[in-house]
């Protein structure tokens, strides 16, 4: 190539070696908003064993939308919900949430499922400083002071120490647990233990259940064997349909305590008679109560949309995204992500009507420490 031909040529090479970074820059300002929209990402279990809590994810979410939209939206924008089904599978939530921000097709995330899957998205998310709030999973392993992650939930092992406390407090010795076979499932046994030897206990049994329950007859026998007191469930969705009633029948009388996405609100029906007696944790208020503002916002949201039946998992979707949209609205009429995650940081005693959120201004972020329990009835609603 000539000289003269090089000078030519070079200011255009530049010129065009440049553009991407600056597209780059704008792409990652401008994802996922326009002047009359914003999209919020989520990659949920719509399909396999924690379909349950997708599904709730995905109506609460939609709930809460429309009642923002119905108002004017914010800041004049509507807000739409993007979710992916990733059925439970931790490479799928990487590979959906890898495609949202490729693509820019959301401005954040919000509450995608699972303490795996999280583990898997969180360092991308930290990477791209894409704003996300509350993961669906109370993991204290994955509240390590990530700058981009707004935890709403309290944490599995506030849920943990609370039911232990409570088993503990009747006089129960022999307390046996039966945890899922993954990440999530291993934290809440080392939570469990940790919690049982502060009473001067250690678990009678302790036994893993397959995430698709196909050594649930083991498991049975293996508890049958020991005959605890009572069993702290440390398993979630569909699973532990099953586990309930295999238990309820083997070991007629057991106590049976398990964590707030023990079971879906699906997964309650299908117990039915079987669920009674069953306590669990609570990490929302009653949403069959209508005793808070909060609560009778959510009916009213639901109801609007046609839907009649309340449950925790649509209550606290619409939760997480009414704590969204504060940081939406706190973030000004020309968002970007830096003043969303700027907004969302300066949260102090927000009070969504018997609710408190409260972020501390620097990481980790945990919005709330509500723990509560109930006891089921046959219903499948809390009466205690």
């Amino acid at each position: 190539m000539q000289r003269r031909q090089f000078v030519t040529i070079a200011p255009r090479l530049a010129a065009g070696l440049a553009a991407p970074a600056l597209v780059r820059h704008a792409f990652a300002q401008d994802a996922g908003i326009s002047s009359k929209s914003l999209t919020i990402g989520c990659s949920a279990s719509l399909t396999g064993p924690l379909a349950g809590f997708g599904r709730d994810i995905k109506q609460g979410a939609e709930a809460a939308l429309a009642q923002i939209n119905a108002r004017g939206g914010i800041h004049g924008r509507m807000v739409q919900l993007q979710i992916l089904d990733d059925g439970y599978v931790p490479q799928r939530t990487t590979e959906n949430v890898q495609q949202m921000i490729s693509q820019g097709s959301a401005f954040a995330l919000m509450s995608c499922v699972g303490t795996p899957n999280n583990a898997g998205i969180l360092p991308m998310i930290e990477d791209a400083g894409i704003p996300y709030v509350a993961p669906f999973t109370g993991a204290s392993s994955l509240r390590k002071g990530a700058r981009n992650v707004f935890h709403v939930r309290a944490s599995y092992t506030d849920e943990v120490r609370r039911l232990v406390q409570r088993l503990a407090g009747m006089g129960l010795k022999d307390i046996g647990v039966v945890y899922l076979d993954n990440a999530y499932g291993r934290e809440m046994l080392e939570d469990s233990t940790r919690f049982l030897a502060d009473q001067g206990l250690k678990p009678l049994v302790q036994v893993a259940l397959a995430t698709d329950g196909k050594n649930l007859s083991d498991v049975l026998a293996k508890v049958g064997q020991a005959r605890p007191a009572a069993v702290l469930l440390a398993t979630a969705g569909a699973v532990s349909v099953e586990l309930v009633r295999g238990l309820k029948t083997n070991n007629p009388g057991v106590l049976m305590a398990g964590l707030s996405v023990t079971l879906t609100s699906e997964g309650l029906k299908q117990l039915g008679d079987a669920g009674s007696g069953l306590a669990l944790t609570m990490v929302m208020p009653d949403p069959t109560r209508a005793k808070t503002a909060l609560v009778r916002d959510y009916q009213a949201a639901m109801r609007a949309r046609g839907v009649q039946e309340f449950n925790l998992g649509t209550l606290e979707s619409y939760t997480n995204t009414r704590v969204l949209a504060e940081g939406l609205e706190r973030a000004g009429a020309d968002p970007t992500r830096s003043k969303l995650r700027t907004a969302l940081a300066g949260i102090r005693n927000l009070d969504l009507g018997g609710l408190v959120i409260d972020y501390s201004g620097q990481a980790p972020y945990v919005g709330s420490r509500f723990v509560d329990m109930g006891v089921l009835n046959g219903a499948g609603r809390f009466v205690g």
